[in-house]
């Protein structure tokens, strides 16, 4: 189980114990020379993301002794790097990581909109046209009445703070607005708890699969992933239990209501059960909502952190965002915590960015208020799509499996056999952008098996997917794992 971080900065080097266990998770294909599969298997995790840049690679005779190879396979394949770009030697002081133009790392590939391909790497609908309009329109009022003032709001504007702070005494957690940090995104509300409550070498708990760019974040920190498995069957408070016990990791992070990618939502004991066993541990509970609002066929879950028990509350950190329920362009997210976690991860944020956008957050002030609309029009769409491409996967690919979740955005399915990445790959060629299950995973290699499909495009489109999945297969795929570089972006 590879639970090493990704190593980032001039001053780090990687080690060639972490290296030889990324590389342990890396496929091949066979009867290539030794020194070309241990090149290959470098530059495809500088693709991957798993390596980072500018970071030193391990010394020829560590990492031999590492892999057990000869000295002479480890040179010669880091001459092969070099050669094509992948990394760049300074005498005395090594063996770097670079990448060649026209190359990019996983999680920054950008995408054309309109290169023809239909993109289901994002998982996000489009804005409320209606909604966003008017939001817009009174946003310009608002903005005009401050256009005298520095505009400078490292907690978020207060109008906002006290809009989200309502909507969760509303869902069942008293809240003031002094616990609300008005962000960027979710990402950025992820990101800046995860470096304040974090050090690197902490471990986190984290489910498999979970979102790979939160798990990225984790990497980015240098936080240690210990994976808790969401089956079929959805989470095991048992092994939950387990782990924070043995592991003790210092943070545990879950996505409780229709998990990103398998749409599970945790029921009530479970979640009693969680919080029970990380009140014993002493975890930090860091709860992603961003996908709460999106019940399709149950009720919206009450906010975890309201069954905290006493004395508690303070250590379940909630982040969410409107990314999923209203926009993603608008990059709008929030922490709810204590007042004082919230103080200090506005002071983390200072040296970033000093604060988001105020006219961005007017407009989520205008949506936010809107919600109720947006989403009436919205989740019985969403609900039709969701079947419609159930129904279009039973009539052209009968051998696929899935659960219809209740809620969120995406079906997790079951392939039967290990062929996603493959598939994915051969997907684009046929226009379509999709991403196969080991993105998802925390540990490398895992869910080859499975597909994260999207629900958030017409019915027509999702059909056509189908379509152009089935040609795909019909193709022929090569080996698993064979990405060649194919670019990766997940939403």
């Amino acid at each position: 189980m590879v639970n090493g971080p990704v190593v980032h900065g001039m001053d780090r080097t990687l080690g060639s114990r972490q290296l030889a266990a990324l590389l342990s998770a890396v496929p091949h294909a066979d009867g290539r020379p030794g020194y070309r599969a241990l090149a290959d298997g470098v530059r495809r995790l500088l693709l991957d993301g798993r390596i980072a840049l500018h970071v030193r690679l391990p010394a020829e005779r560590e990492l031999a002794s590492a892999l057990t190879v000869s000295r002479a396979t480890v040179t010669a394949a880091y001459d092969l790097l070099r050669e094509d770009g992948f990394a760049r030697s300074r005498r005395g002081a090594g063996t770097w990581t670079e990448l060649p133009a026209g190359h990019r790392p996983a999680n920054v590939a950008s995408f054309p909109a309109d290169d023809g391909v239909i993109d289901l790497a994002i998982a996000a609908p489009g804005a409320p046209g209606a909604e966003l309009a008017a939001a817009f329109a009174e946003a310009g009022v608002l903005l005009a009445r401050r256009a005298s003032t520095p505009g400078y709001h490292p907690y978020g504007i207060p109008e906002l703070r006290a809009a989200v702070a309502e909507r969760f005494t509303r869902r069942g957690l008293p809240t003031l607005p002094d616990q609300i940090l008005i962000t960027n995104g979710a990402q950025q509300a992820l990101s800046l708890t995860l470096g304040l409550l974090g050090r690197p070498g902490d471990r986190i708990l984290v489910e498999n699969p979970s979102y790979p760019n939160a798990l990225d974040a984790m990497r980015r920190v240098g936080l240690r992933t210990t994976p808790v498995p969401v089956t079929a069957e959805g989470w095991d408070p048992g092994l939950i239990d387990c782990a924070l016990r043995q592991a003790a990791p210092r943070l545990a992070y879950l996505i409780p209501d229709f998990h990103n990618p398998t749409g599970h939502l945790m029921p009530l004991e479970q979640r009693l059960a969680v919080l029970e066993s990380a009140r014993a541990t002493g975890t930090w509970l860091v709860i992603d909502e961003t996908m709460t609002d999106i019940a399709l066929d149950v009720p919206g879950a009450a906010p975890f952190a309201s069954l905290a028990p006493r004395g508690m509350s303070e250590q379940v950190v909630t982040v969410g965002s409107l990314s999923k329920t209203h926009w993603g362009g608008l990059r709008l997210g929030w922490v709810r915590a204590g007042s004082r976690l919230i103080t200090e991860l506005a002071t983390a944020r200072v040296p970033t960015d000093m604060g988001g956008s105020v006219l961005d957050q007017l407009v989520a002030l205008g949506l936010l208020a809107r919600t109720d609309e947006v989403l009436r029009e919205r989740l019985p769409r969403l609900r039709a799509q969701r079947d419609a491409l159930a129904d279009s996967l039973a009539r052209h690919l009968p051998d696929w499996r899935w659960q219809l979740p209740p809620g969120g955005l995406t079906l997790w399915i079951d392939l039967g056999r290990p062929i996603a990445s493959s598939l994915a790959r051969a997907a684009l060629a046929q226009g379509l952008r999709i991403e196969g299950g080991s993105r998802f995973g925390a540990d490398p290699g895992t869910h080859e098996h499975r597909l994260r499909f999207p629900y958030t495009l017409p019915s027509d489109v999702l059909d056509e997917a189908v379509r152009r999945l089935t040609t795909a297969l019909d193709s022929g795929l090569t080996a698993a794992g064979a990405e060649a570089g194919r670019p990766h972006w997940v939403a």
